[in-house]
């Protein structure tokens, strides 16, 4: 049965100005705009026969209506939405990373880390959804501001790969007056493994020995956290 023009979905160009995502960015402001609406301006055009609304709409749903459950999917997941190829795909996950890491300059280096919530305030835009685990040392200086963040590793978390030297080679070059150590869970859930207790226990030895204590050790959960020295743990 042949389809009539009355059928047929309007491209974006044929669509009022006032219905059109880029116009309405720039006339009325980003947050405007439905997040399908953004998608369709970083896709640019449409494909498979559908406006870039309409793709964007569907690369939405492929995510449940999440950006976030979108962000941490592979890459390769978005190319099963029709009109989404590789080269899409990657334009949208950079837009999603370029998002996560402005969060995470909401609160400046220099900022005071007087709690576990300002520990993670400054580091669950980053963590909270990352894929893999990270391990993190912030540096704090004599006021407790946040002096440095060290990446130590990124991966599977255990013992041989946290070794107490390589966390505390930058801390001793910063004149460190203190660390925390900081890493997430992917799985969501922050309750310290076997081997989150074994490397905080000979990190915060190795600290008593170089006079640069270990204030805490925060993991990062999804809107969770655990800390350490709330739990007494140190």
């Amino acid at each position: 049965m042949a389809t009539s023009s009355s059928d047929k979905a309007l491209t974006i160009r044929e669509l009022p100005r006032t219905d059109r995502p880029r116009e309405r960015l720039v006339d009325l402001g980003p947050r405007s705009l439905g997040a399908a609406e953004l998608l369709a301006i970083l896709l640019g055009s449409g494909g498979s026969g559908r406006s870039a609304l309409l793709v964007g709409q569907a690369v939405l749903a492929a995510g449940g209506g999440s950006l976030r459950r979108i962000a941490m999917q592979p890459v390769a997941a978005l190319t099963t939405v029709a009109g989404v190829g590789m080269a899409r795909a990657v334009t949208i996950h950079a837009s999603l990373e370029l998002g996560r890491r402005m969060a995470a300059e909401t609160r400046d280096d220099g900022a005071p880390i007087r709690s576990p919530r300002d520990v993670v305030a400054h580091y669950a835009p980053r963590l909270e959804d990352a894929v893999v685990e990270e391990f993190h040392v912030a540096v704090l200086d004599a006021q407790h501001r946040l002096e440095r963040d060290i990446l130590v590793t990124r991966g599977i978390l255990n013992s041989s790969l946290v070794h107490p030297r390589e966390v505390f080679r930058e801390a001793i070059a910063e004149r460190a007056a203190a660390i925390v150590l900081v890493h997430n869970h992917p799985s969501g859930d922050p309750t310290p493994s076997a081997d989150d207790r074994l490397v905080t226990e000979q990190l915060v030895a190795a600290g008593r020995l170089l006079d640069i204590p270990v204030h805490d050790h925060v993991i990062i959960g999804r809107n969770r956290y655990t800390s350490f020295a709330e739990a007494g743990l140190l």
